[in-house]
Order: structure tokens, then C-alpha cells, then sequence
């Protein structure tokens, strides 16, 4: 990986030698052309820094026009932070063929897969015109990441190799160093995540909230009772992924520039941006995003009366007819992107819920095994998707080296018979009038499955699920609720089964990081608090007692170890043997076309391409500050 990305290097300044004096005579953004005339802004070339990234075109794209606006919905206001996924500006990200390099950063040098040295780009600035340097970095881990009142678990568990956390050195201003005595694969692609691991923050701005940087012998007395709260207002404020504070400072393309709550939100272009195309004019093309609230179940036909200029989120493949019929009308064309999720519908038994009966049935692969082999997939496919659907697991697609026939059927194939034989076996044989299966404790088996409540689909597909379940004697009950109530339901385990869509890689390979297959994160919704015992280190959560996810933890660690793509390969292969096998998340169907509405004028968007969350950051990956406007 580091010499692909020097000779990536070396070909990018061989290109800044012959911008250098295009970039120091260049044309002036004209959205910033009033302030720069008025000395509220230095020129573009004072605003650049001294090697800005030369962002490449891709086979369809060309150089673009400065101006306009782009509209786009999102269906809360906690979709702000689209405007930093879709802006994709991290320290090294992921290209369109999906490999990693540099981007904030102007190289990383890695050494024994465990040292790695950041270096930053020389003049660049936060989007407030204050420079940023390794005291951002800095500022992070010791006075963030470091500081109980701010972190009191510490640094983010995902950054502990064997158990060790790194060595972090800031030798100069342009110079960050992260090491550890041994590799660490998994650093690169956590800092190139669509909600990636962020090591550094404005300090310049955050300090002003710290009590390690005020005064307090300078403040009265009423200012010093307000400041006791001072830690919780520092972390309220230090918002970069979420995107909903405007006064934070940020690299990003585009800049928020509205409070939340609200129901529109305005992303302003970055004056420091530190991106320009091949002819060296600033990104990003376009001035503003327009962010609009709306009702998820309106989207779709808002889209097609001609109200945005972009559109993905809350448009289905059920959809599309509805789109194209419109396109003509409403001057746009309908683009189908394939989705690359181990599942686009996956089911998530608990297996921390509170409520020791449910764990228990939870934790009986027996129990889960039989839900699956009960799921008529055939007919959600037919009913839903046109057929178009690629049914099985939650586990890879096709597009992956590592996609077997049997990674995708087993325990999925429609077979009530053998789900009745296993349901039987648990014990769960008496019935009530209604056919319905008995608990231990003698009420029907009704599993109450959760929703975040911001999609018709899924009520859909579980109205189906629910009919195909009554053959082996189990009754559904939705209960939808707002995301953040979800989430937490299934934190606390108040949660016995959960909604959401599969394992975002399903293209894995041997050097992709397969953290999301093993306990490591709270925000796995069949292991909660094993994932949250993982993060903080033990300090809350439960540890993990079934071997089998013992054994993905041993997994996981064994390939953060390993030092061969051979030997990591054999650790991909068998993780994803023992969830097939285990049905620890229980996969629908995968492979779904998703509808992407595109303004006829809005240029350099791909007519085709994949859409995933992660690698991928949906839009991220295709360089969003080089669309345009036709005008």
C-alpha cells in the first residue's frame, strides 16, 4: 500500500509542478470574489494550501462550471451529517475502485504495518481561515481522548492493538505518528470510513470550552457556576461527524451553516478547501447544499415532481417505475446503482436482551436457524422487488472472491418442515387455538420485532415474514419507534428482535476489516453490550460468553495480527462460515437496485456505480465537490 501510494505521489507532484503557477495566477471563486474584494477573505491562492490535492476525473467526468445550488431531502434533521459523508474529505479515504490514499493528508508512510507517519499538508486551513497543524491531532488525544471528564473510557477501544493502545508523537507542526509494537490493518480504513475514526479536532476552537484553557480567575461568578458544566458543553459543541454545530470549524467541502433543529439546512461552500481539479481552480463546483426535511413517505414523489437536484435517501427500488414515468415532466433521469450490503434486510435477534427467557430462546442457534429456514424469501422477492433480488444470508455479494453458493443458502432455503423439526427440538411443542406456538411461560410465541419507523418497506417485508412464520407457529408483532428510541431500546436490551439492514461490506476483501463480523461495537444490534464491553474496555457492557463469538473476537484479533493476505484471507473465510452457520443476524435479500434521481443539468455524477454506505460513503467516493451545474 505505501508504494502504490508513492507512485501515486510521485505522478501528483510531478501534475503540482505545472499547477503551481496556474494555482498562484488562478481565477478567483466567484461566490467568494465580493469578500476577497473587500479583504473579508485572502485570494484563493492564500487560501489553498502549498500542495492542494489534484482530485482526478473519472472516465465520464469533465471540468466543471462554478455556481448553484443543490437540493437535496433528508428525512430528519439528524441527516445533517450527510453533508459531511457526502463532502467525504477525511485524512486518507477511499477512491472509486475502492483502494485507499491520501486526501487531508498529503502522504502516509507506513512501516511494518504498525508505524504510521501522517503528514499534513503545509498551508492548509480549517474552514474559519485558522491553520491546521498537529496541535488539532494533539488537542484529540490528550485533552480529549484523554480526559476523563470528556472521555471517561478513554481513548475509542477501536484503536487498541493486543490490548495496547498507541504511541502518538507530534514532532512537528506538519508531522502526526501513530505506532504500535505490533501491525495495526485496521488504522487506515477506520480514518476512511463513511463515519470514520476522527483523531483530530480545531483546537482553537474547542479550547474555549476546556477548563485546562480558561481563565478561571478572569471569570465572575456567575460565569464560573455555568462553566462547572463545562464538559458537557464541550462535547455538545464538538459535533464533526454530526455536522449541527455551525460555529465548528470544519475540513469539509461544504460548511453547515444552520442550527438544529430545523427543517432546512444550508451547506455553504469552504473558502480553505483543500482540493482543486486537474486545472487547479478550487474545489468544490457547486456553492450551497440545500438540506430539506422532509416526511420519508413523501419523498419519492417529491423527487419526481422535480424538487431536488440529487436524490438517494428515502427512494426504493419500488420506486423506480413511478421515477421514470415522471422523467420527461420533471427533467431528470433515474440512475440504478446496485447496493453492496451483506443484506438489504436482515433481522436481529438479541442476544443480550433483558428479559432471561427471550435471551435464552435468543441463544439457541436452534431458535434462529428455524426462523430463517421459515422465511419465504422467493415470495418477498417476487412481491417487493420484481424478482430482482438476490435472496440468501446476510453475508457478502457476488462481487466478492469470497462469495460461496453456500454462504448465501445455508440455513436460508424455505423449509418449514425442518423449522417445525428444530422448534420442536428446543422444546417448544404446545400450541394454542390459533396454532400458535406456547412460550415456557405459557403465552404465545409473538415476537415483538422493532423498527426505527422510518421506512414502509420494512413493514412490508415483515407483514410477509409474519405470514410465512404462522407455518411453524410463531406470530409477529412491529413496533415501530424513532431511531434514537430504537437504538437505545436495543442498547438497554429492553429490545427481543430488531430491524435494520445487513453488514455494509458485502465486497470484503483479505485487507478490509471485518470488525463489524465480530463483538466490537455497541451498535451491532444482536450484541449490544458485548460490542459495548469491547469499546470501553470493559468499564460497561457484558463480556462475551457464547464460544462461537468468542471465537469471532479470537478472529478478529488473529487478523489484526496477521502480517500475510493469505493468512487473513483463511480468517475472512472462517468468520463468515461461522455466521452463515450461526445465524447470528438473520439476511432476507441482498443485491437491490437503488434509484438515484439526477437533475439533467447536475454533471459528473456516474451513470454507473455502487451505492454503499461503507466503503463507499454513498456519494463520498465520487468526489461530490466535482459535480456541477450546466447552466
Amino acid at each position: 500500500m505505501s508504494g502504490f501510494w508513492q507512485n501515486r505521489a510521485a505522478i501528483v507532484v510531478g501534475i503540482l509542478v505545472c499547477l503551481i503557477t496556474t494555482i498562484s495566477n488562478a481565477t478567483e471563486v466567484p461566490y467568494f470574489e465580493a469578500d476577497v474584494a473587500k479583504g473579508i477573505l485572502p485570494p484563493v491562492a492564500e487560501r489553498l494550501p502549498k500542495t492542494p490535492r489534484v482530485v482526478p476525473l473519472g472516465p465520464e467526468q469533465e471540468i466543471g462550471q462554478y455556481g448553484g445550488q443543490l437540493k437535496t431531502l433528508i428525512g430528519n434533521p439528524a441527516d445533517v451529517k450527510l453533508m459531511f459523508v457526502y463532502g467525504y474529505a477525511r485524512l486518507v479515504g477511499y477512491s472509486p475502485e475502492l483502494e485507499i490514499e491520501p486526501d487531508i493528508l498529503e502522504s502516509v508512510d507506513v512501516q511494518e504495518g504498525r508505524i504510521f507517519t501522517l503528514k499534513l499538508r503545509d498551508g492548509h486551513k480549517w474552514s474559519d481561515g485558522h491553520p491546521f497543524t498537529s496541535e488539532d491531532f494533539r488537542y484529540w488525544w490528550e485533552d480529549v481522548a484523554g480526559h476523563m471528564k470528556l472521555s471517561p473510557a478513554g481513548p475509542p477501544a477501536t484503536l487498541l492493538v493486543k490490548g495496547e493502545m498507541p504511541k502518538v508523537e507530534f514532532p512537528d507542526a506538519l508531522t502526526v505518528i501513530y505506532s504500535w509494537s505490533a501491525p495495526n490493518p485496521d488504522f487506515l480504513p477506520q480514518l476512511a470510513a463513511a463515519s470514520p475514526l476522527l483523531i483530530y479536532r480545531p483546537a482553537h476552537y474547542l479550547q474555549k470550552f476546556h477548563e485546562k484553557f480558561v481563565d478561571m480567575s478572569k471569570l465572575n461568578k456567575i460565569q464560573k457556576i455555568k462553566f462547572k458544566a463545562w464538559a458537557s458543553e464541550h462535547n455538545r459543541k464538538d459535533n464533526l461527524y454530526r455536522f449541527d454545530n455551525p460555529d465548528l470549524p470544519t475540513l469539509q467541502p461544504w460548511r453547515n451553516t444552520t442550527s438544529s433543529p430545523a427543517t432546512r439546512f444550508v451547506g455553504k461552500r469552504n473558502p480553505y478547501f483543500h482540493r482543486v481539479d486537474p486545472d487547479g481552480r478550487q474545489l468544490p463546483y457547486i456553492d450551497e447544499l440545500i438540506f430539506t426535511v422532509s416526511e420519508s413517505k413523501l419523498i419519492s414523489a417529491k423527487a419526481a415532481s422535480g424538487d431536488v437536484d440529487l436524490q438517494a435517501r428515502g427512494l426504493k427500488l419500488q420506486d423506480a417505475t413511478f421515477l421514470k414515468a415522471h422523467e420527461d415532466r420533471s427533467d431528470y433521469k433515474t440512475l440504478l446503482w446496485p447496493t453492496v450490503r451483506g443484506s438489504h434486510f436482515a433481522l436481529y435477534p438479541n442476544l443480550n436482551s433483558e428479559n432471561k427467557m427471550w435471551r435464552n430462546l435468543m441463544r439457541d442457534v436452534r431458535f434462529r436457524r428455524a426462523l430463517s429456514l421459515a422465511i419465504d424469501r422467493e415470495e418477498i422477492n417476487d412481491t417487493l422487488f420484481f424478482g430482482l433480488a438476490i435472496e440468501g444470508n446476510n453475508s457478502v455479494q457476488e462481487q466478492s472472491d469470497f462469495y460461496t453458493e453456500e454462504l448465501r443458502t445455508k440455513w436460508a432455503e424455505y423449509d418449514t418442515d425442518r423449522a417445525n423439526q428444530l422448534l420442536d427440538e428446543v422444546g417448544l411443542t404446545a400450541r394454542d387455538d390459533d396454532d400458535i406456538r406456547l412460550l415456557p411461560n405459557g403465552e404465545p410465541l409473538v415476537i415483538v420485532i422493532e423498527t426505527a419507523g422510518e421506512d414502509t418497506e420494512q413493514s412490508d417485508i415483515l407483514e410477509l415474514i409474519n405470514e410465512s412464520w404462522h407455518e411453524i407457529g410463531v406470530a409477529v408483532f412491529t413496533k415501530p419507534s424513532q431511531r434514537a428510541v430504537f437504538r437505545n431500546r436495543i442498547f438497554s436490551g429492553e429490545t427481543v428482535m430488531s430491524v435494520w439492514s445487513g453488514f455494509e461490506n458485502g465486497i470484503p476483501d483479505a485487507v478490509a476489516s471485518p470488525a463489524t463480523r465480530a463483538p466490537t461495537s455497541q451498535i451491532s444490534y444482536q450484541w449490544p453490550k458485548w460490542g459495548q464491553y469491547f469499546e470501553t474496555k470493559g468499564k460497561s457492557g457484558e463480556p462475551v460468553d457464547i464460544p462461537e463469538a468468542l471465537r469471532l473476537q479470537e478472529l478478529y484479533a488473529n487478523w489484526l495480527a496477521a502480517t500475510e493476505d493469505a493468512e487473513k484471507e483463511e480468517i475472512w473465510k472462517e468468520m463468515l462460515d461461522i455466521h452463515a452457520d450461526q445465524q447470528f443476524t438473520i439476511g432476507v435479500v441482498g443485491g437491490i437496485l437503488q434509484p438515484i434521481v439526477v437533475k439533467n443539468h447536475l454533471r459528473n455524477v456516474p451513470e454507473e456505480a455502487i451505492f454503499n454506505w461503507n466503503p463507499g460513503a454513498q456519494f463520498g467516493v465520487y468526489n461530490p465537490d466535482l459535480f456541477w451545474f450546466e447552466k
